[in-house]
């Protein structure tokens, strides 16, 4: 039996050792508390602006579609000329296109709007003036997509839910606000075939055809006549590649968010040119 003394005698030296240690011992380190990552930066302390977290997608040049779905879009129109001609096209080969008006053209074919639409095909807006939008004041941008729309409701009593900026150009902030106050998608494109420098109907269709894959939006115009005139060998030949025109709202409902890997484009004709496709701001497209 060990006697309270001695017990005593051992214990408390160890206790008295305790009590004196230094105050800055090591203790153990508290769990880690995750930091938000500042914003990315850009040029001279500029913030690159990105779309928070939860919030929709806002700008499209492509959608990831599971099938051989696509878009055909024209822009500037409608023109007198060339639009009815190439609408009757397309009810040939029951295709559905998409167009971005020009808020003057509207005003001016009214009955050309009208006729778009009742043919299943898809308007959306694309300024009154074609003016930079990127290089004007947001009350400036604002009266232009109005304008526009106030031209399309007036020739047809549809509102548009789609805008794209000539020459693509918008700033981010730009996209956004738009989107949010006109309750628009911004719609940009990933082939381009360079139709306004009128490089000629063959060189135009093999631009389209050479580039076109899976969910592509195509950029064409029709105030070109070479344009239109290259439709009859774009339409029988993706037709036969087996895609399939959609309007860009329909292309959008399939979109199935972001790719893991980009679709691989079908094989290309030898003798087409390399595909151009569309950068963020291509301020040379007309």
């Amino acid at each position: 039996m060990v006697r309270p003394a001695l017990l005593l005698s051992l214990v408390f030296p160890l206790a008295q050792a305790w009590a004196q240690a230094p105050a800055d011992s090591p203790s153990p380190a508290p769990a880690a508390t995750a930091t938000p990552a500042a914003p990315a930066v850009s040029g001279a302390g500029t913030a690159t602006l990105t779309t928070p977290p939860g919030t929709a997608k806002v700008t499209f040049s492509r959608v990831n579609v599971n099938g051989p779905y696509i878009a055909m879009t024209f822009d500037d129109g409608p023109s007198g000329p060339n639009t009815p001609r190439l609408l009757d096209l397309a009810a040939k080969d029951h295709i559905k296109l998409t167009f971005f008006l020009i808020g003057e053209n509207a005003a001016h074919y009214p009955q050309l709007v009208q006729r778009e639409l009742a043919e299943g095909h898809e308007v959306g807006n694309h300024s009154y003036t074609h003016p930079d939008l990127a290089k004007m004041s947001d009350d400036a941008v604002r009266a232009e997509i109005q304008k526009t729309q106030d031209a399309i409701i007036a020739a047809s009593g549809y509102r548009p839910i789609l805008m794209r900026p000539p020459y693509g150009a918008m700033t981010p902030k730009q996209r956004l606000w738009v989107s949010h106050d006109f309750g628009f998608k911004i719609i940009l494109w990933d082939v381009d075939p360079l139709d306004w420098k009128r490089p000629g109907p063959d060189v135009v269709a093999s631009r389209i055809i050479a580039a076109t894959r899976p969910g592509s939006i195509i950029l064409s115009h029709d105030i070109h006549s070479q344009t239109v005139d290259a439709m009859p060998k774009v339409f029988d030949t993706l037709l036969a590649k087996g895609y399939k025109f959609v309007t860009v709202s329909e292309l959008l409902a399939m979109d199935k968010g972001p790719a893991a890997k980009a679709s691989p484009k079908p094989a290309a004709a030898t003798d087409a040119p390399a595909p151009t496709t569309a950068s963020a701001n291509p301020a040379s497209t007309r």
